[in-house]
């Protein structure tokens, strides 16, 4: 009577399933043990053959089980799916033991991902395919890059992760206790805004920097560039000159390695629009663009002029970006330039706002287009505010150009100084003549930006 009631309850719970969603639910399940499937089987596949508790044909099957039973649910209830749960999972774990004591192998990894999925598999049958399908890709990944995480846990130090903690902590503690409304006379600085932001920005480097641990020593020219760029790019330019003026590498790849760097921090300027005010996409969008494809062609030209293979990365002194002193920095800077920002506006209309502008550009960009965001979202015209990013852009452009003079000498900063101005044209000649035709795809990427970036 009871697994009566309970099937009952269930069918009035849960949808009606027509067949042709049965089959597609049931091939998801199956499509799931498959991918985990051949993960496992690649890891293994110089084990001989009945070797292993569960391979490729082993989870194929374990999903598929998942899925039937899931579907047996409406007529065997929860006790009896509970029940054959156990079952498998006790029968699993019989032939995992004896596997684990036959190889003297520790690990849980491969018991839990069996069961993981069982579990998607049952999951397929009832809750959203979305959902199932990305927690298995997910499971895939973790799984496919066991060496690639280990390698990362290696070269990360404990200072970066503590101070990784630290910010997370404070994030997850603090965020929510923050107010959530401007506090100064300015209505400028959003507290909650403020500490998100500057969250983003620092958890960007910080993705870069880590991504510099990890490539290693062995990183070419290109790659090693745009992983340091991710940190600073002001800091790489700086950098490559420094071993372009001790002849550890050749102006001609400090000069490629510099001009992809620009790139990356001009891409980094889209993505912070495209999250933080994504209606200025389309008045800046085109011309940023055209500026990252000319930075990327000059690169990969003054590369392939040139025939030596010194590798210049660039990374020597890069540093943490999660550092709780840089973070509060970069937080105090960018609420100065708010408020300066918001004050000058309010003084000298929105076009005081564009020598401003050009002025916080010679120090960071990412602040002043973050500013311009914040400003934008309260009111400013997001013409004037694409206007205030593209200049500072450029003032940044120029500044690190006389860095790399200062750094690297006139032939270094003189490669530099031609893609950028190639750059700097194309952009301009987008803006002018192409800007038009182009704003409504940049609208478009602008309307699908929540999607992606929330």
């Amino acid at each position: 009577m009871a697994a009566r009631a309970a099937a009952q309850h269930h069918k009035a719970a849960m949808p009606d399933l027509v067949l042709i969603d049965i089959f597609q639910r049931l091939a998801m399940a199956l499509g799931i043990g498959f991918l985990i499937g051949v993960e496992r089987g690649w890891q293994h596949r110089e084990a001989p053959e009945g070797s292993r508790a569960a391979g490729l044909r082993t989870h194929a099957v374990i999903g598929l089980l998942g899925g039937v039973s899931g579907a047996m649910l409406p007529v065997i209830g929860q006790i009896g799916f509970a029940a054959f749960a156990l079952a498998f999972a006790g029968a699993f774990l019989t032939f995992k033991v004896r596997e684990s004591l036959k190889d003297q192998d520790v690990s849980v990894t491969g018991t839990i991902a069996g069961l993981l999925v069982y579990a998607l598999g049952a999951y397929a049958m009832w809750g959203d395919l979305r959902v199932a399908a990305a927690v298995g890709v997910a499971l895939a990944g973790l799984l496919a890059f066991k060496e690639a995480l280990h390698g990362w846990l290696e070269a990360v130090t404990w200072k970066e992760l503590r101070s990784a903690l630290l910010i997370l902590a404070a994030t997850a503690i603090a965020l929510p206790l923050l107010p959530d409304r401007t506090i100064d006379p300015w209505g400028a600085i959003n507290p909650r805004e403020l500490w998100l932001l500057t969250i983003l920005v620092a958890g960007a480097s910080f993705a870069g920097y880590v991504a510099v641990r990890v490539l290693g020593p062995d990183v070419g020219v290109l790659a090693g560039a745009a992983a340091g760029a991710l940190v600073s790019s002001t800091v790489v330019t700086a950098e490559l000159g420094r071993q372009v003026r001790k002849g550890e590498t050749h102006a001609m790849v400090g000069g490629a390695a510099a001009a992809i760097a620009a790139a990356i921090s001009v891409g980094r300027v889209i993505v912070l629009l495209a999250i933080t005010s994504a209606v200025v996409l389309p008045e800046a969008g085109p011309a940023f663009a055209a500026t990252v494809l000319v930075f990327v062609a000059a690169a990969f030209v003054m590369r392939a002029r040139d025939k030596q293979t010194d590798v210049a990365d660039g990374r020597g002194n890069l540093r943490s970006p999660l550092d709780l002193i840089s973070v509060g920095q970069f937080a105090l800077i960018l609420g100065a330039i708010i408020i300066i920002g918001r004050v000058i506006a309010d003084a000298y209309g929105q076009a005081g706002l564009l020598p401003f502008a050009a002025t916080a550009g010679l120090a960071d960009v990412d602040a002043v287009t973050l500013a311009a965001s914040s400003l934008v979202r309260g009111g400013l015209d997001p013409a004037v505010g694409a206007h205030a990013v593209m200049l500072a852009v450029l003032m940044n452009t120029i500044a690190k150009g006389v860095i790399a003079f200062l750094t690297g000498g006139w032939k270094y900063a003189g490669l530099y100084f031609a893609s950028a101005g190639a750059a700097a044209l194309a952009g301009a000649a987008v803006w002018v003549w192409a800007t038009p035709w182009l704003a409504p795809l940049f609208s478009q990427g602008a309307s699908l930006a929540p999607l992606f970036f929330g």
